[in-house]
C-alpha cells in the first residue's frame, strides 16, 4: 500500500516570508515585520484582547488568515515570489484590508433563504461579522490552512442564496395585489407561491395569498383546466432576465414534485390542499380568511 501524499498548504503570508531566505533584504524585512505587528495590535484591540497572551496570539492568527486571504484574491495564479514583491510594493495592510473587505462583503451577503429583522441589526452584524472573521481567517503561520478555499466555498453557496432572496423580493414588489413589505422574508415559500398560481395564466404575480383566495384559484384550475405550461410561461416573461435562472430551476423542480399542483387536478379536500400549500409558503400565508 502507497503511503498517502500530503500536500503542505501553509498560509500564504508565511509562504511569502519564506521567500525572504531566497530574495534577502533587510530593510523589506524589518518594514514588513513592522507592518504585521501594527496590523496584529489593531486586530488584538478590535477582535480579542490586546491585555493579554492569549489576545495577542489570536490576533496575530487572525492577522496571518486575513493578509494570507486578500494575497490570494489579489494572486490566485502567481507564485509565492510574487505575493513577497506585492507585499513589499502594496504593503500587507493593503493584503489585509482586502482579506478582511472580502469578509465584510460575504457576511453581507443573506446566509440562507429565511430573512428576518435580525439580519439587518447593525449589533448582529457586527457579531456575525466578527464570527465569519475568526472562522475563515484564524490561521497558525506554521500549520496548514484552508481558510481561501472556505471563503471560495462559502461564497459560492451564498450568492446561490442571494439570488433566491433577490428574486423573491422582486416577486414581494410586483405582488398584483399590492408590493408585501414585511421584514421578514421566507424567499423559498414566496416563490413557491408564483410557481403555484401562475399555472391558472392570467398574467398575476403572487407573493401572498390567504386562504380565500387560494379556493378561488383551485376552483378556477379545476373549472378552466389551464394549461400548466403557458401560465409559467407567462410568469417567466414577467419577470427579469436576471432572476430567470433561478425561477426556471424552481418551475422544473415544482414540475415534477409540487403535490398541491398535482392534487389540485383530483378532487382532494380543500382542507388538505391548504395544508399543502403552507407546507410549501409557510410564513408567507396570511393567516386570515381573506
Amino acid at each position: 500500500m502507497l503511503p498517502a501524499i500530503v500536500v503542505e498548504t501553509l498560509p500564504r503570508l508565511t509562504r511569502a516570508i519564506q521567500q525572504l531566505a531566497k530574495h534577502p533584504d533587510d530593510d523589506a524585512a524589518y518594514t514588513l515585520a513592522d507592518e504585521l505587528t501594527g496590523i496584529t495590535a489593531m486586530v488584538a484591540e478590535k477582535f480579542t484582547n490586546d491585555r493579554t497572551a492569549e489576545g495577542i496570539q489570536k490576533a496575530q492568527q487572525l492577522t496571518v488568515g486575513c493578509v494570507s486571504l486578500g494575497l490570494d484574491e489579489e494572486l490566485p495564479n502567481q507564485d509565492d515570489l510574487a505575493a513577497l514583491d506585492l507585499l513589499i510594493e502594496e504593503g500587507a495592510e493593503h493584503a489585509f484590508q482586502v482579506g478582511f473587505r472580502m469578509i465584510k462583503d460575504l457576511v453581507a451577503m443573506p446566509e440562507d433563504a429565511l430573512v428576518g429583522e435580525y439580519d439587518s441589526d447593525p449589533v448582529y452584524a457586527q457579531r456575525r461579522l466578527r464570527d465569519k472573521f475568526f472562522d475563515i481567517c484564524l490561521a497558525d503561520a506554521n500549520q496548514n490552512w484552508n481558510g481561501s478555499e472556505r471563503y471560495l466555498a462559502q461564497l459560492k453557496q451564498r450568492k446561490e442564496v442571494q439570488a433566491v432572496v433577490r428574486l423573491a423580493n422582486w416577486l414581494r414588489r410586483h405582488n398584483t395585489a399590492g408590493p408585501v413589505k414585511d421584514a421578514d422574508l421566507n424567499a423559498e415559500g414566496v416563490i413557491a407561491l408564483a410557481i403555484i398560481f401562475a399555472v391558472e395564466g392570467i398574467s398575476h404575480v403572487v407573493a401572498r395569498t390567504g386562504q380565500k383566495e387560494f379556493e378561488r384559484f383551485v376552483k378556477a384550475v379545476r373549472k378552466d383546466k389551464p394549461d400548466y405550461e403557458a401560465g409559467w410561461a407567462q410568469l417567466v416573461a414577467q419577470v427579469p432576465v436576471q432572476h430567470h435562472s433561478v425561477l426556471l430551476e424552481r418551475i422544473n423542480s415544482y414540475r415534477e414534485t409540487c403535490t398541491v399542483l398535482q392534487s389540485i387536478k383530483g378532487r382532494t379536500a380543500m382542507k388538505t390542499l391548504f395544508a399543502e400549500l403552507e407546507n410549501y409558503a409557510g410564513s408567507e400565508l396570511d393567516a386570515d380568511y381573506s
